[in-house]
């Protein structure tokens, strides 16, 4: 319980901050000097493709959060034999970490116009998303060849249960950058392009906060810090 309150607390901090940086949370006109003109100049007008993927990433958020806390409790019985940690999901998380950066910087260089750096932005994006998935292929093949398969014991039913779950997001992800990846390279111009980077941004960093989630129950370090809150809170 513990587990699924600190994740709650980190997505409302995470939206927190997303919508923190698209400025609706801002009051200009408590700002000094502040005239109806400098609108222009100002944070980027909410749109309805903000708001969906918003509500989007609150359905995503409540439903990783629904199977931590079917998985922290599940954990609990006597049959729960947790399976090894690959080491190639760490070389996933550092692809996923890097992806999250290029699409920041992504979103930065479609906001100063620069079109080469918007195109070779997506492109490299696309290629870590790719990687990572390749990456996920990879551990499952190999923890199934070791004879951990899906129905061998409930910790590994709920690791591929994750794993398929968050890979699947990150798949519809990829195909979204994809598009748009195709669409700065036939544009000449990166209008219209600074929002999609900025959401594309967006919900890659929920997909890397919820694998950092994911990996922090597998490796037990979740396990561990929750009973450190415990103890704290007691």
């Amino acid at each position: 319980m513990v587990v699924v309150l600190l994740f709650l607390v980190c997505a409302a901090a995470v939206a927190g901050w997303w919508l923190a940086q698209q400025g609706l949370l801002a009051k200009p006109w408590l700002q000094q000097g502040y005239v109806a003109s400098d609108r222009a100049h100002g944070p980027a007008p909410w749109t309805s493709a903000k708001t969906a993927l918003l509500l989007f990433m609150g359905v995503v958020g409540s439903l990783f959060a629904l199977m931590i806390s079917a998985y922290t409790m599940r954990m609990q019985a006597a049959d729960w034999r947790p399976l090894p940690v690959p080491a190639m999901l760490w070389v996933n998380t550092g692809q996923l970490i890097l992806g999250g950066l290029v699409l920041r910087w992504t979103h930065g260089a479609a906001r100063r116009g620069d079109r080469d750096g918007v195109k070779a932005g997506l492109a490299a994006a696309c290629v870590t998303a790719a990687a990572f998935l390749i990456g996920q292929l990879l551990v499952w093949r190999q923890l199934s060849a070791a004879g951990h398969r899906f129905t061998i014991n409930p910790a590994s039913s709920f690791f591929y249960l994750l794993l398929a779950t968050h890979a699947l997001h990150l798949a519809g992800g990829l195909f979204v950058l994809g598009r748009t990846t195709l669409r700065a390279w036939r544009r000449r111009l990166t209008v219209g392009l600074e929002e999609s980077t900025g959401l594309l941004a967006a919900y890659f960093n929920l997909l890397l906060a919820l694998w950092l989630i994911i990996m922090g129950l597998l490796t037990g370090w979740a396990q561990s810090f929750a009973v450190f809150c415990q103890r704290v809170l007691s």
